[in-house]
């Protein structure tokens, strides 16, 4: 198995089916970690040193900061739905406490921060739709935390890639701190099927080929970019949802495409 791919755990004592800090992802700067909650039940995350995003990925919650309680968050059973999500955003040196009101499952997407933005809610109509690419390339686009949501680091968005379709395609990559042509990113995929059974595919690599690798992606599973190109596939049947964390030195998403690839844009 690559070790870019993160398959799902048992949960843990936080009950966590994924947990990727800078440390083991061997980077600097992204974070993911997936809360799986019962109707009833409770779990309290400190922020420590990083700026938090609690994304509701399904089901209802409330979740509570230091002096805010955000109650009955979440309109979704399946990420499939055609829904934006809820989220809560948290500086450092606070703590998310979540109850589940339903089953449900919650992302909390770090980065390292410095504590100039407040704590604050974001609501569906917060985020960004939008159609991205045509034909087998066609893919919908939901921006949590894109220019349309101020953050220190964090950039956050999902996308549903229909049966059949690619996406994150023509392969780009934004690994280099070269602005304005190209930003340095790291990113995480976590990946849901519909039905749960299928696979998608998702290659990484680089010009040099340093790194190359195809992975086969299953439901609840991560996918590491730490640096290259990294397109998606889904073949017929199943559909694909994944929530993307990047983050980087500087809060700019610039790609530069593939150049062998790019010429499918000019058509």
């Amino acid at each position: 198995m690559s070790y870019l791919h993160i398959r799902p755990q048992a949960l843990d004592n936080k009950k966590r089916i994924q947990h990727i800090t800078p440390s083991s992802a061997n980077w600097n700067y992204v974070g993911f970690e997936v809360v799986v909650l019962k109707a009833g039940e409770t779990q309290s995350f400190a922020t420590d040193k990083t700026e938090v995003c609690a994304v509701v990925v399904f089901g209802r919650v409330d979740i509570a900061t230091h002096e805010q309680n955000f109650i009955n968050l979440g309109e979704r059973k399946s990420v499939f739905e055609d829904k934006a999500p809820y989220a809560v955003y948290a500086p450092p040196g606070e703590t998310l406490s979540i109850s589940a009101l339903t089953d449900c499952e919650v992302a909390l997407c770090r980065a390292p921060a410095a504590g100039k933005l407040p704590v604050r809610l974001i609501k569906p109509e917060d985020c960004e739709l939008m159609i991205r690419g045509q034909g087998s390339n066609t893919r919908y686009v939901r921006n949590i935390m894109m220019n349309n949501v101020n953050a220190e680091k964090l950039l956050i968005t999902e996308v549903i890639t229909p049966s059949g379709n690619w996406s994150s395609y023509p392969p780009h990559k934004h690994d280099t701190d070269a602005l304005p042509t190209e930003s340095a990113l790291e990113e995480t995929y976590y990946h849901k099927l519909k039905p749960q059974q299928g696979f998608a595919f998702q290659r990484v690599y680089t010009d040099d080929r340093s790194i190359d690798e195809t992975i086969s992606v299953e439901h609840n599973s991560v996918v590491t970019v730490p640096k290259g190109y990294h397109p998606v596939g889904v073949p017929h049947g199943y559909d694909l949802y994944y929530l993307n964390v990047m983050a980087g030195p500087k809060r700019e998403w610039v790609f530069y495409n593939d150049p062998d690839h790019e010429w499918m844009l000019k058509k």
